[in-house]
């Protein structure tokens, strides 16, 4: 067959597949039932607009030659924007201002059912308490009336909104709104496995949300959008609920505001210099003339140890954005966000092999006129991903005041230790329950811990410290132990007396 009529015999494949497609999101919209139809019929539809972008792009989608390093003003220290300071009317400039934080996720990597946001965090108060109690604290310290949005799932939306009615008495306006629902794909038919809309029985696992780069959309769906366009905000200011270090920074914000050229930017980055935990973060990099961020999973194999290069890209996209509420209304309506589909692979509890077309929120700064990042401190930076991260911003690393974390003045080094607890330590009831209390880390360099290893209460660690308990051992590191630059392994039992 000639080229010509293999690529004709392609697109015809590809025209019937859609088509096949089409009837089966047909079907399932036909089973919503008359309150859910036009919701549904939305999803189904930026579904289909996806999976058509999704059959049309062949390979990595970017061009590594095209790739070059940022041009110096397009990303700014952060020290310059602190460097002018504040104005007086920082309080006008803060009512202009909305802060969303994604909260879709489940905290089951932590072995835990429901919301991550749920998940106990620093004297019982979890992501959604901090979060609350940091926004509470602007407006009652500046007269503000800085509303805080949870972008939900359908995962976390019921359990969220339950207990969200513990904040009525808060001085927080709350508004919730659900990201997409869209159906995973058989990755050999590549048709829906779904059946009908609902999601509960057979259909748990047939769907799923599409990544947080689903905000404009649902959020411009939303109504909210639309709403706090009329109220005068101006800004969101986007993040993942599990980071910490990302509290509202009115540096920044003045510095959207009031622009020292005079022409504001639509989309600001923060990122920050990577170490080599984070050589896998997306980077920004210069494309055909504008700001983009690249993630792993575009780069050609051939190039992933350049990319990885710490030397040859610097810094990694925190995922803390602020973004111009009118742009993104401006560029939902023209359909004008162009982001980069991930696909997501996954093998369901039965063994089918399924896909999930996903977007990454950052993907969208190409579309933005006058884009910008800003390379901050990596405490604005603090996720909580693992077990191991939560050991961190329990001790006495970090200090809370209403509900931002702050590293301890007595820490020697900015830098935080680098932790890695062993699979005994992934759930976090079973982490909670190998700790009497959690351990002062003020001089740690390094801890790994592996296998069945417990502490007891006031344990001191400093320098590296490495405890290693082989399968069948067990160690209990005794109450008031201070290791440092220490090695245990073998078996190490405290007898009750």
């Amino acid at each position: 067959m000639s080229q010509d009529g293999a690529s004709q015999f392609q697109e015809v494949i590809l025209q019937e597949l859609e088509l096949s497609v089409k009837k089966e999101l047909e079907k399932i919209l036909t089973t919503a039932a008359s309150h859910e139809f036009e919701h549904t019929k939305k999803d189904l539809d930026g579904f289909r607009k996806l999976f058509h972008r999704f059959l049309q792009e062949k390979g990595p989608s970017v061009d590594w030659g095209k790739i070059q390093r940022p041009p110096e003003d397009s990303i700014q220290p952060y020290e310059k924007i602190k460097a002018r300071g504040l104005p007086d009317n920082i309080s006008s400039v803060l009512n202009k201002l909305v802060v969303v934080k994604l909260n879709g996720g489940l905290g089951t990597s932590m072995g835990c059912k429901g919301p991550k946001s749920l998940i106990g965090v620093r004297n019982e108060n979890t992501f959604l308490d901090l979060t609350v109690q940091q926004i509470e604290h602007l407006n009652k310290t500046y007269n503000t009336d800085v509303p805080l949005v949870l972008m939900n799932s359908f995962n976390t939306d019921e359990d969220t909104k339950k207990i969200l009615q513990k904040y009525n008495h808060c001085r927080v306006k709350i508004y919730t709104f659900n990201q997409s629902r869209y159906p995973r794909i058989n990755k050999e038919s590549l048709l829906p496995i779904a059946k009908d809309v609902s999601y509960s029985g057979e259909n748990t696992e047939a769907w799923y949300p599409p990544g947080h780069g689903d905000i404009y959309a649902s959020f411009y769906n939303s109504g909210l959008l639309d709403t706090f366009i009329k109220e005068g905000k101006e800004y969101i200011f986007v993040s993942n609920i599990d980071n910490l270090g990302a509290t509202v920074d009115l540096y920044i914000l003045n510095h959207l505001m009031n622009p020292p050229n005079g022409k504001r930017c639509e989309f600001v980055m923060e990122v920050t210099n990577k170490t080599r935990a984070d050589v896998k973060g997306g980077t920004l990099t210069q494309y055909e003339g504008k700001l983009r961020l690249v993630e792993i999973a575009q780069v050609p194999k051939a190039h992933v140890d350049e990319f990885k290069s710490v030397s040859k890209f610097k810094i990694f996209n925190t995922n803390n954005l602020w973004i111009s509420l009118g742009a993104v209304k401006r560029l939902q309506e023209q359909n004008a966000i162009d982001m980069e589909i991930i696909v997501n692979p996954k093998t369901l509890d039965g063994g089918l092999n399924v896909i999930q077309l996903e977007t990454a929120v950052g993907a969208a700064i190409k579309s933005f006129e006058n884009s910008l990042g800003i390379n901050v401190p990596r405490s604005r930076f603090l996720p909580v991903k693992t077990t191991s991260d939560l050991l961190l911003v329990m001790s006495n690393l970090y200090s809370l005041n209403a509900g931002s974390l702050t590293m301890s003045e007595k820490r020697e080094f900015p830098t935080v230790p680098l932790v890695k607890l062993g699979s005994s330590f992934t759930k976090v009831q079973d982490y909670l329950r190998r700790f009497e209390s959690i351990p002062d880390m003020l001089e740690l360099d390094h801890l790994t811990v592996s296998g069945d290893v417990t502490f007891g209460k006031n344990v001191s660690l400093k320098g590296t410290v490495i405890i290693i308990a082989n399968h069948g051992d067990r160690i209990d590191i005794p109450p008031g132990a201070v290791l440092e630059n220490k090695i245990v392994s073998g078996n190490l039992r405290i007898l009750d007396h």
